[in-house]
């Protein structure tokens, strides 16, 4: 029998990116479900404690069939711009909920060139997630980075959040990212996230990267 992961979480595109990933690693992933307006969004300066807090939260809400051998996930991510200083970062879901991403393309109207590798350097950002795993009382920590820039405009597809606006740097043949006007074995070909499907989006995915790095930690399921 798989070893149980609850993963808390409201946004199904989270859970099935999540999902895809650690069933191929021998976990079964079920979603926590607590009820909305229970736990709080905590005000952190990095994602890392956003994470821990999220995880101390649901512990307090368990399910009745959850096993001492489950364990507990939780992710948080961001998208940090850099001709932004970095924002919006970690207030990424308060961003989108009240500017979306017309709201960041707005912001950054004025940094964009003919050359779109110049574009590409002046609209630089990159998404960053956390992922936290309770297990056996103690709290572990993966992380994962997806550098690359915003896009001039929206493109809508599967993705979720600011999906439609970003554009990953290509990867080489060992999905390392390279810097922006390279080209790689593996790249969307200037499509955003929202616009690629999930199996192309999970090479690149900040959120793969931090669980992977979070499950190498961890003996084989």
């Amino acid at each position: 029998m798989s070893p149980t992961i609850w993963f808390l979480t409201s946004n199904a595109g989270k859970l099935a990116e999540a999902g895809n990933h650690l069933s191929a690693l021998g976990y079964e992933v079920k979603q926590l479900v607590v009820q909305e307006g229970v736990l709080y969004e905590p005000q952190a300066e990095t994602l890392e404690e956003v994470a821990k807090s999220k995880i101390s939260q649901a512990r307090q809400h368990l399910p009745s069939n959850f096993s001492p051998s489950d364990m507990i996930l939780v992710e948080d991510a961001g998208l940090f711009i850099d001709a932004l200083d970095g924002f919006p970062g970690v207030y990424s879901s308060y961003v989108y909920s009240t500017i979306g991403n017309a709201g960041i393309i707005r912001l950054l109207n004025h940094l964009t060139t003919e050359d779109p590798v110049s574009s590409a350097s002046l609209r630089s950002a990159r998404f960053m997630a956390v992922a936290a795993l309770w297990r056996d009382g103690e709290v572990m920590l993966g992380e994962g980075i997806c550098p690359g820039h915003i896009a001039t405009k929206s493109m809508d597809g599967q993705g979720f959040g600011f999906d439609p606006i970003f554009i990953p740097c290509d990867l080489d043949d060992n999905l390392n990212p390279l810097s922006p006007g390279n080209y790689g074995s593996h790249s969307t070909h200037g499509k955003t996230f929202g616009a690629v499907d999930s199996a192309v989006k999970q090479k690149f995915s900040h959120r793969s990267r931090a669980l992977q790095n979070l499950f190498n930690q961890l003996p084989s399921a």
